[in-house]
């Protein structure tokens, strides 16, 4: 399903050296991702197919599987990855914003954490992801009320990091791609792996991974551009090595 062929391209995208930045975003305007398929048993269907029966544990691996797998693949990949958000994100869509590292948002997009309207727990790395972002209280609210949250709160939330006129979403989320692509890779492969753990680590383990961090970047090339041209008073050419 499409869904796991994301997740396959998030996969190839992290191990292909050529790819340094990865641009997510949808083909129409209405919806960036509706989340999971709510498909209910048509009336009457049960008393000709025999319903099937689930083992205990067959909704986590499900979850595991899918949503949780393809969530864990944006944020578990290397390069830095932008979403383009034109439309609403809903329920395991508005996951996938959240695991992305830098939001363009349009003026008629909008995240909505749909679970609770339908007895859902909220899934997908939601309750996680959310916290991290804007504390505690707020995603309380967010994830028990299920309230629209529109582009302009959502930048206000530290949600989005860009918000645009419907027209400019996708040429501002490209500019912001392209600029990362050529970026001092290493570098921000490194800062991408900090920022992750940052708020699940104490100081002193923080700054171990740092220290560390920076030892690998110091052995990188884009390193060395990078002090030859701030000494020859020029702009870097970074190469991703």
């Amino acid at each position: 399903m499409a869904r796991d062929a994301l997740t396959e391209a998030f996969v190839r995208a992290n191990d292909n050296p050529a790819v340094r930045a990865v641009l997510l975003s949808a083909s129409g305007t209405r919806h960036f991702c509706a989340g999971a398929g709510l498909a209910p048993q048509p009336a009457g269907a049960g008393a000709a197919v025999e319903p099937v029966q689930k083992r205990p544990g067959d909704i986590a691996r499900m979850l595991q599987q899918g949503w949780q797998r393809l969530v864990a693949s944006i944020l578990d990949c290397d390069k830095p990855v932008i979403a383009a958000v034109k439309g609403t994100a809903a329920g395991a869509g508005a996951s996938l914003v959240l695991a992305c590292d830098l939001v363009v948002m349009s003026t008629e997009a909008k995240l909505v954490e749909a679970f609770v309207h339908r007895g859902i727990l909220p899934d997908s790395g939601a309750i996680h992801l959310l916290t991290r972002i804007v504390g505690l209280r707020k995603a309380t609210e967010l994830l028990m009320l299920g309230e629209p949250v529109d582009a302009a709160a959502c930048e206000r939330l530290g949600l989005a990091n860009r918000v645009t006129a419907p027209d400019d979403t996708d040429a501002v989320a490209e500019e912001l791609a392209g600029r990362l692509a050529a970026g001092p890779t290493v570098m921000l492969t490194l800062t991408k792996r900090l920022l992750s753990v940052s708020s699940e680590s104490d100081r002193h383990r923080a700054f171990e991974q740092e220290a560390w961090a920076q030892e690998v970047v110091s052995r990188t090339a884009d390193l060395q551009e990078g002090l030859a041209s701030f000494a020859e008073r020029r702009k870097p050419k970074f190469l991703g090595r």
